[in-house]
């Protein structure tokens, strides 16, 4: 198919960028990585990629056109942008356009290769496995739907979009478990957990809800057991063991953060920690990882992290070789960094701000 280079700004986001790149200006070649997050503008969106040295310190954001328009606004979830699981493409929400996005992920940068409808209205959440791509759609009634991701393009799955569960309200994200076989879903209004077999099509089936055990599930991860480890944003993380039929089962209760809205959990590339990213406090709690999926808080006061008070703290990402906990920083516009120790202890590298309000999502590689 044509593939479109994106090597334009649009307006917009030109006046909303402190400090800009070129657009489309080369990756450097001693990048360690790359940094995304997502502009969400309603007057075009783009992804801002951030190249990321060996020390942790980010680049100046170059802005990639997504073919389509956020909302200006937060979105209330977790994965806005993910990456696929070989690294190799970048997947996007429009959320103001309803449609998702999907980029190659180049040596120089991203291009884009397709944009299509959603399957529903205002999607805000993304999960891929393999050739499958999952969108949460917020909007009415909410639904998931599904894509497969060959050849550079995004195709509906038939007989793939399910409506929410019963009683559910308020979606926050969804996320496969990492053999691919169960689909996740947290809703913030009905304090619930629904989960959605997946066949080999990538079919999946009717959702079965559970009651979650902390006020409020937000943003989940998975630990390398298959786990679902929740933040709960009335101010606490959770665990649960997940059955390859999708049925949820306790480990840990609300084990308290101490500290106020942790909406945001991602593990370590290692599944030994768990960060929440704590809104109210603009901190970052740290959680050691039993092998059983059992949570523990690494420091007392809860607060592993400090990036100041009013900071907010939102979506957050680890880097593909595990050393670099990221997190999208609301008060500021800006993107942190914290190198992550091998006991699980958070040093702060630094922040880089220029963004535009209303920014949301954060992947890294």
């Amino acid at each position: 198919m044509h593939r479109i280079r994106t090597i334009g700004l649009t307006l917009g986001l030109f006046a909303a960028l402190a400090v800009v790149a070129t657009a489309g200006a080369a990756k450097p070649d001693d990048a360690a990585g790359t940094v995304y997050t997502l502009s969400n503008s309603p007057a075009g969106n783009a992804v801002l990629a951030f190249a990321r040295a060996a020390d942790g310190s980010l680049g100046t954001a170059v802005p990639y056109p997504t073919g389509g328009n956020g909302t200006g606004g937060g979105l209330g979830s977790q994965g806005a942008l993910v990456l696929s699981d070989d690294g190799h493409d970048l997947y996007a929400v429009n959320a103001g356009s309803n449609s998702i996005s999907l980029f190659s992920v180049k040596k120089d940068g991203l291009e884009l290769e397709s944009t299509v409808a959603s399957g529903g209205t205002t999607p805000i959440s993304l999960t891929a496995h393999g050739h499958v791509l999952y969108v949460l759609n917020a909007g009415g009634a909410g639904n998931i739907a599904g894509f497969t991701t060959e050849h550079d393009t995004l195709t509906p799955i038939a007989g793939s979009t399910r409506p929410m569960g019963a009683g559910a309200a308020g979606p926050a994200e969804i996320s496969f478990s990492p053999d691919g076989r169960v689909l996740a879903v947290t809703e913030k209004g009905s304090s619930t957990i629904e989960t959605y077999a997946v066949d080999d099509h990538g079919v999946a089936d009717s959702p079965a809800v559970f009651s979650a055990v902390g006020g409020t599930p937000f943003g989940f991860d998975w630990d390398k057991h298959g786990n679902l480890l929740t933040s709960n944003a009335t101010g606490s993380a959770s665990s649960y063991s997940v059955s390859h039929e999708g049925r949820v089962n306790v480990i840990s209760g609300a084990v308290a953060t101490n500290q106020g809205a942790p909406c945001w959990l991602v593990t370590s590339t290692d599944g030994r920690y768990a960060y929440t990213a704590n809104a109210g406090s603009g901190t970052i709690s740290g959680f050691s990882v039993g092998h059983d999926g059992a949570l523990a808080l690494l420091q007392p006061s809860g607060i592993s992290g400090n990036l100041g008070a009013g900071s907010h703290p939102l979506d957050e990402a680890v880097s593909q070789d595990g050393g670099f906990l990221h997190v999208l920083v609301d008060g500021t516009h800006s993107v942190g960094t914290f190198r992550i120790a091998t006991d699980g202890s958070l040093t702060l590298v630094g922040t880089i701000g220029g963004l535009p309000a209303g920014t949301v999502g954060l992947a890294s590689d």
